[in-house]
């Protein structure tokens, strides 16, 4: 008889919920992951993700629902039962310990023979980059050495799973793009499965396997990097995942194409319809560029940003504010009209009432 091959899910959620009294906080939440993932969590302040985490750890108690981990359900487990390591937010190092002292105090506290124990602290302070600094204290260390301490002492436990709270939040920008490159070769490296909590999007996309939206403690989307910000599912992920953010506008689909004000937009094989459609269009800015041949819009700029290898061109279409964004440089003075095409098949349509991503292939 053949044995089965399916691979057993290191965390998942089935209908989980979190309520303060009778405050509901996270509704339904249903997660799978596995082994290897590295799984973000990520929306505005208040969306229920580090509430999530809370309850993933152990730290928060789950008002209805499953959690598993492991295959193994863990829900009334107490945290030190789950088999997970915790990175938080502030590094929470014990100030008079050394950085070798502050990463094996787990194994010691677990009786871990000291020959064992000193091994390890070296394998992973050589894997962090930081094992020339095992005799310092965290006093001495800098800001991304305390955080890569940190993850030292949750490394060391080799759990089935580590839960990261947005653990670069304390550092400034530079530092954060150094962490951000180091956690994602420490993830590649011993191919850890993460839950990682963040609201900044750009740690999403550049960190995640799978991300997580949130919204108000509602899963508004699960899926890769990319096809979250290629096909959102509302406006509110469209607007949220991408910086800067797609562009939305009330915009009519007819028979000659899509219309926006007296503006229609010729789009290439569109379909006869029977009847029109009210829809919200989504444009990523990278999908307007300066009009090399007939433009498909003219437009007069409202402002002009240039960043260095790249320029913002603001206008107005449709009663709404729209950015562009385009490689190289322009005046910031300049004021005359300007012609843009756009990548129709990069387009998304969003239904007017509901907001939610739209197949415009079905509309009759």
């Amino acid at each position: 008889m053949a044995l089965d091959s399916t691979p057993v899910s290191i965390l998942e959620t089935v209908n989980l919920k979190k309520a303060y009294g009778g405050v509901e906080v996270l509704h339904d939440i249903n997660i799978c992951i596995e082994q290897g993932e590295f799984l973000v969590l990520v929306g505005p302040s208040g969306c229920g993700k580090s509430t999530l985490l809370n309850c993933i750890a152990g730290l928060e108690e789950i008002t209805d629902g499953a959690l598993n981990i492991g295959g193994r359900n863990v829900t009334q487990d107490p945290p030190k039962d789950r088999d997970i390591a915790m990175v938080f937010q502030s590094y929470a190092l014990y100030p008079t310990m050394t950085v070798a002292e502050n990463i094996g105090f787990g194994m010691k506290i677990r009786k871990i023979p000291k020959a064992d124990m000193n091994a390890k602290i070296a394998e992973v302070a050589t894997l962090l980059q930081i094992d020339h600094l095992l005799d310092r204290q965290p006093s001495q260390l800098s800001g991304g050495q305390r955080q890569r301490v940190a993850m030292g002492r949750a490394l060391v436990r080799n759990p089935k799973l580590f839960l990261f709270d947005e653990p670069l939040s304390n550092l400034d920008a530079k530092l954060r793009v150094e962490m951000r490159a180091e956690i994602k070769r420490l993830h590649r490296t011993t191919n850890a499965s993460i839950v990682y909590v963040t609201h900044d999007q750009i740690e999403a996309m550049t960190l995640a396997s799978r991300i997580v939206v949130l919204k108000d403690g509602y899963v508004q989307q699960i899926g890769t990097p990319q096809d979250i910000y290629d096909r959102p599912a509302n406006t509110f992920v469209a607007d949220f995942m991408g910086s800067p953010p797609m562009n939305i506008v009330p915009a009519t689909i007819t028979n000659e194409g899509i219309q926006i004000d007296n503006l229609v937009l010729k789009m290439p094989d569109w379909p006869t319809r029977e009847r029109s459609y009210d829809i919200l269009l989504g444009i990523r800015p990278e999908h307007l560029s300066p009009a090399t041949g007939s433009p498909d819009l003219m437009v007069v700029p409202t402002m002009i940003e240039n960043t260095g290898a790249e320029c913002y061109l603001s206008f107005e279409l449709g009663g709404e504010s729209i950015t562009a964004r385009f490689a190289g440089r322009m005046d910031e003075r300049m004021t005359d009209p300007i012609g843009l095409n756009l990548s129709p098949d990069a387009l998304c349509y969003f239904a007017a009432d509901t907001r939610a991503l739209l197949d415009v292939t079905t509309l009759k």
